[in-house]
């Protein structure tokens, strides 16, 4: 079971139609892929997961014959609006544990900053925008549940945020294969490497903001030992 999840992992990140159009390793890409769209949009942990570069693939998967348009659409919109409730049910319920407020914690304080603009400025329609952007998509919902107790209009909005996301991503990835080959492959290999390069960024500003932080007090600490002396 591990070996065969690995290699279709693999084989989604090399763009090896070859491996995947294998007599019977659709229902393991399915899988793959809807794993990691429930991941991906319901914990904070799973943010380096390329879940856009994924769902652009399963429409280009679906447009040249190796999953069914129809079923990786709905499974796609599915997954994403069920890892919402699931970051939204940890808002609500599990927003005191330790564990989850560590993962809170290790969100870098500018996408905080952007998911508080998003809640003040738009509420529930943030969704729409929050479902474009990694990180920020499984964390608003989590910040909704502690905040927002409206749960039908929750459920109203990220059924159709995921179902907008799906279409236009899948609806992209369907379009692929008419570019050149070189090119197509080039486009889809960028859009994976973009969201573990944004996070990257973020973690990397987040540390550095730390460590400033630490540097100030630190100096400010020993300035206060010399004036005393």
């Amino acid at each position: 079971m591990f070996d065969s999840v690995m290699s279709v992992l693999m084989a989604l990140w090399h763009q090896d139609f070859n491996a995947l159009m294998v007599p019977g390793s659709a229902a393991m890409v399915y899988f793959v892929v809807a794993a990691l769209i429930f991941l991906e949009s319901g914990f904070i942990p799973a943010a380096p997961f390329p879940c856009d570069s994924v769902v652009i693939l399963s429409g280009t998967l679906a447009a040249v014959g190796v999953l069914d348009p129809v079923f990786i659409l709905v499974l796609i919109a599915f997954c994403s609006a069920m890892g919402s409730w699931a970051a939204y049910q940890q808002g609500r319920w599990l927003n005191k544990l330790p564990k989850v407020q560590k993962w809170v914690d290790a969100v870098p304080q500018r996408r905080l900053q952007q998911v508080d603009v998003l809640l003040g400025k738009h509420g529930l329609v943030a969704l729409f925008c929050a479902r474009f952007i990694p990180v920020v998509r499984s964390l608003l919902p989590l910040m909704m549940g502690m905040r927002v107790s409206k749960v039908g209009k929750f459920h109203y909005f990220s059924w159709l945020s995921a179902m907008l996301w799906t279409g236009l991503l899948c609806g992209f990835g369907m379009v692929l294969p008419l570019l050149p080959e070189n090119l197509s492959r080039l486009v889809t290999m960028a859009l994976m490497a973009a969201p573990v390069i944004t996070l990257s960024v973020a973690v990397l500003s987040f540390l550095t903001m730390r460590l400033r932080q630490w540097w100030i007090k630190n100096h400010q600490a020993k300035t206060q030992v010399a004036e005393k002396i």
